[in-house]
């Protein structure tokens, strides 16, 4: 995910620009960029690394009353300042910022661009020289503005400057959120309403496939092929909490939209200069030297656990096993000679979890926490610490937490291989980067998955998840996410036990999800779902590109076998959403839940 903010009005721009980007830069970008139009024309700064960074690059003697600004995060092209945006057309005629992913650049580019010297790396350049292309060609800037992005595949939010009219800015958006902001002699854009509420408090929400002429005086709403389009605007009502949701409906969404971004926050945080995983040197030795791993963990977290297991297990060839909290506080198993613990915690004050940690260190056992809190009680008292970057998560329904643990137990699985000297075919960096990339497009189908839970869950009263290996734990996460939300029963279980007394609970059109992106039990648990579907279940199928069949309601794109888990998750997550939200219940705030679990 990225951010923009645009401006035009009556002040100088640039340090507008500026604030609305600090406003966003909490997001973790890895370059920034601003263009401020004036009579000499529009002049570029472009910086690798934080705001900050940009700041210094920028000319303050340099003012204009119009501009627009970007932060990025990588994702076609590695961070430097030739792949920041904005990004400019090859006469600099236009210049352009982005959001998004444009998945049929390439073939836009051999079609159309032949000869065309690109200076960057990414598919947002191939926008900005298609309009440049189209205006050539001889048609006005607003047409060949309109003709580019009924061309583009994929996602975006864009804002255009053309130097030779500075007192319009064009945008366009398609799936990537944009607003635009209104106020007296001034209009700004942005894709989150708290970097422009220095600005104005009164914002127009766009939809799909809209594009806005943006003067000081006007803001103009047309459809791809030309027709205006009346919208009111609406007041941002936004107090200190509110500003952490923007203008999401509810936090929960917004936290699902966020993990993409998680997902490449670890990976900075995760990652030394040179592409090497950087681990404190004493996790590294604490996993060494245990014979086994014992996960401790709670709900989502143990769910992510088990997750963990499988990674470990497999990558770094170490045994583990995965409890639940409160089993394990009364119901202490026998251990290892040389163990080592690892409690997994969003908040860090699972009451459970931190009484197996105390019980631990008095036996002198090493412990290790992941959490989302460094500063907490299971952080604080335990010997080592791994945090997932995941940001503030307020709503009740742990979403971006528990792909943020996923990750982090993936790094710590391979560089826990590799200090034990295997072989890997596995580059987690780079595998992180695609499932990091794949969640966006996945955020991006939230239609599909609302008709999905339209379709199987407007009406029933129970659903059951199943899958094999890795799927099975998916499965489980997901009937913990409708249930918490919707309040549907929902259970989640492995693929082979239906027939052990499970299936005497189906019922004719009683929902089934499965789960199957495991090559190894693909004809496995299709054939469970045969046994289901039998029995009058109305089956749903969520399945990986390259194991999917006809029939399937949902195919996600292809990632490494180890992070499906990561990828698999979201499309329950989206379903659990709508599902809640048509049944009318408290999205973030589901009863009789809280989001710190701090009693036994």
């Amino acid at each position: 995910m990225c951010g923009i903010v645009g401006y035009i009005g009556n002040q100088d721009a640039k340090e507008i620009l500026l604030r609305g980007l600090e406003k966003l830069e909490y997001r973790g970008y890895d370059s920034a960029g601003i263009a401020i139009a004036n009579g000499n024309g529009v002049h570029l700064y472009k910086e690798k690394g934080r705001i900050a960074d940009l700041r210094k690059t920028v000319d303050e003697n340099e003012a204009g009353t119009a501009g627009i600004g970007h932060t990025r995060w990588a994702t076609h092209g590695p961070p430097s300042q030739e792949n920041a945006h904005p990004h400019q057309s090859e006469t600099h005629r236009f210049t352009l910022v982005h959001n998004g992913v444009i998945e049929n650049y390439e073939s836009l580019q051999r079609e159309y661009l032949n000869g065309v010297h690109f200076t960057s790396d990414t598919d947002t350049e191939i926008i900005v020289q298609l309009i440049e292309r189209f205006v050539r060609d001889g048609l006005e800037v607003e047409e060949a503005f309109r003709k580019t992005l009924s061309l583009l595949k994929g996602s975006y939010a864009t804002a255009l400057i053309d130097k030779e009219n500075t007192d319009t800015i064009y945008v366009g958006k398609n799936k990537s959120p944009l607003l635009v902001g209104k106020g007296d002699d001034v209009n700004v854009i942005a894709s989150d309403a708290m970097a422009m509420l220095q600005v104005t408090n009164e914002f127009i929400e766009l939809m799909d496939e809209e594009i806005v002429i943006v003067t000081r005086e006007a803001i103009t709403i047309k459809t791809l092929t030309g027709e205006k389009i009346e919208r009111k605007s609406y007041i941002a009502e936004l107090d200190a909490s509110d500003i952490e949701k923007g203008t999401y409906p509810h936090y929960m969404l917004k936290e699902i939209d966020e993990q993409p971004l998680v997902i490449r926050n670890i990976i900075s945080k995760y990652q030394k200069e040179n592409g090497e995983i950087k681990l404190d040197e004493d996790i590294r030795k604490a996993m060494q030297a245990a014979d086994r791993i014992y996960i401790i963990a709670a709900g989502t977290s143990y769910h992510a656990g088990l997750v963990g297991k499988q990674l470990i297990e497999s990558i770094a060839k170490k045994p583990v096993e995965t409890h639940i909290a409160s089993e394990f506080l009364y119901n202490m198993p026998l251990v290892s000679e040389k163990p080592l613990f690892i409690f997994i915690s969003q908040s860090g004050e699972t009451a459970d979890s931190r009484g197996v940690l105390v019980n631990v260190k008095k036996l002198g056992y090493p412990a290790l926490t992941i959490t989302n809190v460094p500063g907490s009680t299971l952080s604080r008292e335990a010997d080592f610490t791994l945090h997932t970057y995941a940001g503030p998560e307020i709503a009740v329904a742990s979403t971006k937490a528990y792909t943020a643990q996923m990750a982090v137990l993936a790094i710590l699985a391979v560089d826990t291989a590799k200090a034990r000297g295997l072989t890997l075919d596995f580059d987690p960096i780079k595998e992180l980067s695609i499932v990091g990339t794949v969640m966006e497009t996945l955020c991006d189908q939230k239609e599909a998955l609302e008709k999905i839970a339209r379709e199987y869950l407007s009406v029933t009263r129970n659903c059951f998840f199943i899958g094999r290996a890795s799927d099975y734990y998916v499965g489980l996460e997901g009937a913990l996410k409708l249930k918490e939300i919707s309040y549907i029963q929902a259970e989640g279980f492995a693929g082979g036990e239906l027939k052990h007394g499970t299936i005497a609970l189906i019922e004719e059109g009683t929902p089934v999800i499965a789960l199957a992106t495991q090559k190894h039990v693909n004809l496995s648990i299709r054939g469970n779902v045969k046994e289901v579907a039998a029995r009058g279940a109305n089956p749903c199928i969520i399945s990986l590109e390259g194991l999917n069949a006809d029939n399937d309601a949902f195919v996600l794109p292809k990632v490494h076998d180890y992070l499906t888990p990561l990828v698999a998750v979201i499309p329950l997550q989206l379903i659990s959403y709508y599902a809640a939200l048509h049944r009318g219940c408290d999205v973030d705030k589901p009863r009789n839940l809280a989001k710190s679990v701090t009693v036994e």
